[in-house]
């Protein structure tokens, strides 16, 4: 076996601010990182990127983040990729669950690996998604 190769993960936000934090997190920490502006364009860069994680806005213009999420996991090319959801969804009258109970009412759906509620816990985020990918 060679060495081990450096694992890639789609950030998919239209918030550049969000996609840049994050994106620097993640380098930091030394994944690849590549980016998507909205649900349309995160299946196409999933399709051409082949990721080995996903976080995922939900609130997004075209595609919104539960559509994205309903076509990875119907996909089977491309179902066992995992999500982490990173969404600020808590304001406007949303609770933090909102996303979680939609899947709840959809049991062909799983759940995503891990929900994060923006501002993210830096700490436990990078924690979930090195236990994700095994690093």
């Amino acid at each position: 076996m060679g060495a081990e190769k450096t694992k890639r993960i789609l950030i998919v936000d239209d918030e550049p601010n969000v996609v840049t934090y994050l994106e620097a997190l993640l380098q930091d920490e030394g994944y690849e990182t590549c980016a998507a502006v909205d649900g349309e364009d995160g299946l196409a860069k999933v399709r051409s990127e082949s990721p080995d994680l996903v976080t995922l806005d939900i609130t997004m213009p075209k595609t919104s983040g539960i559509r994205l999420y309903r076509e990875l996991k119907a996909d089977p090319a491309l179902k066992d990729i995992p999500v982490v959801v990173v969404t600020a969804v808590t304001g406007k009258g949303h609770d933090a669950g909102q996303f979680e109970n939609f899947l709840a009412t959809r049991s062909h759906v799983p759940p995503p690996e891990g929900f994060f509620s923006k501002p993210i816990d830096r700490d436990a985020f990078l924690e979930i998604i090195a236990k994700i990918l095994g690093s």
